[in-house]
């Protein structure tokens, strides 16, 4: 299968609200057509630093997969990075290598940007994906925390 990566544009959006939505679904986050929306919103309109990569079919022009990605500063490395917060293939287009193109074209957006790193976060259990990120990126061992705000 011939793969094409590129930022998405607003023809792509019915087909990323669709894949989004999967996306949303897989991980158990309820129904949000406002959620699905807001991130269409921010990703097309390359809101909060955020860029839009989708994986094309070349054959019929059909989204096989998104990655959204966002700027983020590293005051440590005086360096800036790429953060994935969400990577998604089609059920169909699994292991056709979708995931591994986006990856690669994130990877390239960081060098292209002169960022040092391209990082992300994903289930422990997750280990289907999992397979894929231990070939093109190395764990950390890092523990992520989430505080809510004062009241929330």
């Amino acid at each position: 299968m011939s793969i094409d990566v590129r930022e998405v544009t607003e023809s792509d959006a019915p087909q990323w609200r669709g894949l989004y939505a999967g996306y949303r679904d897989f991980y158990h986050l309820p129904e949000d057509a406002d959620a699905v929306e807001t991130t269409w919103r921010w990703v097309s309109q390359r809101e909060h630093g955020m860029i839009g990569l989708v994986a094309v079919a070349e054959a019929d022009g059909s989204l096989l997969g998104l990655a959204n990605l966002r700027r983020f500063a590293r005051p440590s490395f005086a360096a800036t990075g790429l953060y994935l917060d969400d990577l998604f293939t089609a059920p169909s287009a699994r292991r056709r290598g979708v995931a591994d193109s986006l990856l690669r074209a994130a990877r390239e957006r960081a060098a292209a940007e002169g960022a040092n790193v391209v990082r992300w976060i994903t289930a422990a259990d997750n280990t289907t994906a999992r397979s894929l990120y231990d070939q093109v990126a190395t764990a950390t061992s890092w523990v992520t925390y989430d505080m809510k705000p004062e009241g929330g």
